[in-house]
C-alpha cells in the first residue's frame, strides 16, 4: 500500500522540478567543496536583503496604484476611463529600464524642483526645508521606477479580474439594495480576487528578475553586488553561477507558492 502511495506520489511531481532540484543539490556540493564559491555567496547574500526589500516595497505600492487605476478603468465616467487607460497605454509602452534612467535623472529632479517650489512660497510650514537632488537616492528612485512600470500591468490584471464577474450578479447585488461600494466589496471582489491572484503572483516573480535592473543605478542587490565582485577579483565564470542560482531560488519557490495558491483556491472552488 505504502509503495502505491509513494508511486502515486512520484508520478504527479513535474520531471522539470526534480531536475531542478537535483542541479541544485549538485551546485550546493560545489558551494560546500570549493573556497572560491563560499567566498563568493558570503560577498552577495547581502544584496538579497536590498533585492527582497526593493521588490516587496515596489510590488505593494504598484499593487495599491494598480487597484485604484483599473477602478478608474472601469468608471463610468468616461474622462476617469481615458485618463486611466492613457497612463496605463503610455507606461507599458516604456521599456523597463528606460524608465528606470527616466526616473532616476528626469522626474526626480523636477520632484525635487517642484519641492523647492513649494518650499519658496510665502505659507510655507515650519518644517519644510529645501531639498537637493541627494535626498532622494537611487534606491527610492528604482523603487518608484518599478512600482510606476509594474502599476500598469496590474492594472490591467486587476480590470480583467473585475470585468470576469458576471454582470448579473452585480444587477442582483443592486436590486438587494447594496450600494456600489458594498457590490464591490461583497460581491464582485471575493470573486475577481480568485482570478487575479496567480497572474499577481506571476507578476512578482516577474518584478524580482527586473530588480536586477537597479544595478544599473549602483543600488546594491544582488547583481550589482555580482558585478563589482567579478570585476575585482575576475572570477566571473563562478561569480554569475552565484547570481544566477540566488535568483532561481527566489524565483523558483514563488512559483512554486503561486501554483500551490491556485491549486487550493482550484479546490476550495471544487469543494
Amino acid at each position: 500500500m505504502m509503495t502505491r502511495i509513494n508511486t502515486s506520489v512520484l508520478s504527479r511531481l513535474p520531471w522539470w522540478l526534480l531536475f531542478a532540484t537535483l542541479l541544485a543539490i549538485l551546485f550546493a556540493w560545489q558551494m560546500v567543496a570549493q573556497d572560491s564559491y563560499r567566498l563568493i555567496l558570503l560577498a552577495l547574500t547581502k544584496g538579497v536583503g536590498v533585492t527582497l526589500f526593493v521588490s516587496l516595497t515596489a510590488f505593494t505600492l504598484a499593487t495599491l496604484l494598480g487597484l485604484g487605476l483599473a477602478l478608474l478603468r472601469v468608471a463610468k465616467s468616461r474622462w476617469l476611463r481615458e485618463i486611466a487607460t492613457f497612463y496605463i497605454e503610455i507606461v507599458r509602452g516604456v521599456p523597463m529600464l528606460v524608465l528606470l534612467f527616466y526616473i532616476a535623472f528626469v522626474g526626480a529632479p523636477q520632484l525635487i524642483m517642484l519641492a523647492n517650489w513649494v518650499c519658496s512660497l510665502p505659507i510655507q510650514l515650519d518644517w519644510m526645508t529645501a531639498f537637493t537632488v541627494r535626498d532622494f537616492d537611487f534606491t527610492a528612485r528604482a523603487i518608484v521606477a518599478l512600482m510606476i512600470g509594474y502599476s500598469a500591468f496590474i492594472a490591467e490584471i486587476f480590470r480583467a479580474g473585475i470585468e470576469a464577474v458576471e454582470k448579473g450578479q452585480v444587477e442582483a447585488a443592486q436590486a438587494l439594495g447594496l450600494n456600489r461600494w458594498q457590490a464591490f466589496r461583497l460581491v464582485i471582489w471575493p470573486q475577481a480576487l480568485r482570478t487575479i491572484l496567480p497572474p499577481l503572483g506571476n507578476d512578482f516573480v516577474a518584478m524580482i528578475k527586473d530588480s536586477a535592473l537597479v544595478s544599473a543605478l549602483g543600488v546594491q542587490d544582488i547583481t550589482q553586488l555580482g558585478k563589482v565582485y567579478s570585476s575585482s577579483t575576475f572570477l566571473f565564470f563562478e561569480t554569475y553561477n552565484i547570481v544566477a542560482f540566488l535568483y532561481l531560488v527566489m524565483t523558483i519557490i514563488l512559483s512554486l507558492g503561486v501554483k500551490w495558491l491556485e491549486f487550493s483556491m482550484k479546490e476550495k472552488r471544487l469543494g
